[in-house]
């Protein structure tokens, strides 16, 4: 040790390869796993999250995972200080491997984050009743009109995004880039860091994409979602949005097949691995690409 703390950060569209990555760099290391994921925070949704088995956990310690009821509204604020408090329980000398496909959690680890106040949940409610009807175009509109400086670094319109600024905006009558220019440290500045962003072939991972839900499908997500659905929870909580949730929701519904809810959850799936990549391009340019194969991929 040369008194730095070791850490790899491991990113990646969904279906990438990162778990599988994250734990054989664990094992091989007797390194720790934490979550970068939103989604897989939550309980309840293991196979629907794709969190790690539980024979993958047994083979390596893992952190953060299905911690968070699927009643409450997850932020990044308390991502972080779920993750000060792993980092005070791990001996120093063990290697943190940092896992997951959610793009805000890796800035906010490296570049710090903003102390933004609590929004009411009422406010919150009221943004999501505004935009749900909205396109990409209006929802960028209206952020545009209330936050320019947020619309102009989102590039893409991103619901839970817009949601989130525009309700800081409503609460704080302050933009959120404001609170965004005057963030908190990073919680690993000073750590001896290595970045890697998984970017297989476009068309393997469609494939593997198509693959995977056909069998979360065989093997529990249906149950999973029965679970979550007798939680009789608020729609708009961003566990009952999580990818397969409603699909699954309308075929219990009786509302589409059984193959038209794969297909649907299939085209929702590509359409989020469209947007970590535009992330991961954008803000993560300057990290080293593997293929699935962990081969080396050139520097975009």
């Amino acid at each position: 040790m040369n008194g730095q703390r070791r850490g790899v950060l491991i990113a990646g569209p969904t279906a990438s390869g990162k778990s599988a990555l994250a734990l054989a760099r664990a094992w091989q290391g007797h390194g720790v796993i934490v979550n970068a994921d939103a989604m897989q925070v939550y309980d309840t949704l293991r196979i629907v999250t794709a969190r790690p088995s539980a024979e993958d956990e047994a083979l390596a310690e893992h952190r953060l995972y299905g911690e968070v009821p699927a009643g409450h509204r997850f932020s990044t604020g308390g991502y972080l200080a779920m993750v000060n408090a792993v980092l005070g329980s791990v001996d120093p000398d063990r290697e943190v491997i940092f896992v997951g496909g959610t793009g805000l959690y890796f800035d906010a680890l490296t570049k710090g984050f903003a102390d933004v106040p609590a929004v009411p949940e009422a406010v919150t409610l009221e943004v999501q009743q505004e935009i749900q009807v909205l396109d990409e175009a209006g929802r960028m509109a209206l952020l545009q009109a209330e936050d320019p400086e947020t619309a102009e670094r989102l590039k893409v319109a991103d619901p839970q995004r817009v949601i989130r600024a525009l309700a800081v905006k409503r609460a704080t009558g302050r933009k959120l880039s404001q609170f965004q220019g005057d963030p908190q440290p990073a919680l690993l500045d000073n750590w001896d860091i290595e970045r890697i962003v998984l970017a297989p072939d476009r068309e393997v991972l469609r494939a593997r994409i198509a693959r995977r839900f056909e069998a979360m499908f065989e093997n529990g997500a249906v149950e999973e979602v029965e679970a979550l659905l007798a939680q009789k929870l608020d729609p708009a909580l961003p566990a009952m949005k999580a990818i397969g949730v409603p699909e699954i929701a309308g075929w219990l519904a009786g509302s589409c097949s059984r193959e038209e809810a794969i297909a649907l959850a299939t085209i929702a799936t590509h359409q989020y691995a469209k947007r970590q990549r535009t992330w991961f391009r954008n803000r993560m340019g300057d990290w080293p690409r593997l293929g699935l194969e962990g081969r080396a991929l050139p520097t975009t």
